[in-house]
């Protein structure tokens, strides 16, 4: 039903039916509970619907994190005004056909997420307010804290648009502070940072991809099922051509953690 394929750093493919050979484990007898983090509420079904639906089948716990309001995305007059609320209609619906029980809103403004970074007290009674305090890290933070994923899915750093962006580097650093001591008022602190993986919606990876998760044609009519309750976006059945077919790709994060050493011969003879 599901084939795997990993790319190894020697070039080689490891081509597989268990999922445990491609996302490996980062220590022995790890519980899975994967985070997939989407700007906008239809992105993640368009860029990593694949992977959540292999999840689901492997009996992996999914949480699925929508960041923005869909506010603006009306697609006819009509719907300008009440365009959010037909979006998480539409969501919801989205990810009941998927199977995935655990979305969690967070309602940021649709397309001014730029405008949300970091953390900011003195504000009150906004939507996306989360202990007295505002700002996409705020929110993050709080969310990884509450799930303690081991791995979480983002979008890649070279979509286009801004929002997408934004939430890539705003939760490279949350898990950061997730991990850390600070803000104890978001949670308990996770006991270690997550595998980090991107996914593609708009533009190629700035890397290529190391992972390949191949569906079978049951579930890509799932995924399109899924899609499809978009509705009020009018160009979905395009973007169903383009993006839902048995094939997706996931690329994984290496953090490169600096230490001076590593330079000391470029200087030291």
């Amino acid at each position: 039903m599901i084939t795997y394929r990993r790319k190894l750093k020697n070039g080689d493919v490891v081509t597989t039916k268990n999922i445990k050979d491609v996302f490996n484990p980062q220590k022995e007898n790890e519980k899975e509970c994967w985070l997939f983090v989407s700007p906008h509420d239809d992105d993640l079904v368009l860029g990593a619907g694949n992977t959540i639906l292999a999840a689901l089948n492997n009996n992996i716990e999914v949480h699925c994190a929508i960041t923005s309001d869909g506010s603006m995305g009306y697609c006819t007059p009509e719907h300008k005004n009440k365009i959010a609320d037909i979006r998480k209609i539409e969501t919801e619906e989205a990810y009941k056909i998927l199977g995935v029980k655990n979305v969690h809103f967070l309602n940021f403004p649709d397309c001014s997420l730029t405008a949300h970074g970091g953390r900011t007290f003195n504000v009150s009674g906004k939507a996306w307010e989360v202990a007295n305090a505002t700002g996409l890290q705020n929110s993050f933070v709080e969310l990884i804290r509450k799930v303690n994923p081991n791995r979480v899915f983002i979008p890649t750093q070279t979509d286009l648009h801004p929002d997408h962006k934004i939430v890539n580097s705003e939760m490279l650093i949350s898990v950061f502070h997730a991990e850390g001591g600070i803000w104890p008022e978001l949670g308990e602190r996770i006991p270690a940072i997550p595998t980090i993986y991107e996914y593609a919606v708009y533009t190629d990876f700035i890397a290529p991809p190391q992972i390949c998760v191949e569906i079978s044609s049951e579930l890509i009519k799932q995924k399109q099922d899924s899609m499809r309750a978009y509705a009020s976006q009018t160009q979905i059945e395009d973007i169903i051509k383009s993006l839902s077919g048995a094939y997706e790709f996931i690329h994984e994060i290496e953090f490169n953690f600096y230490k001076p050493d590593k330079y000391l011969n470029e200087f030291i003879k």
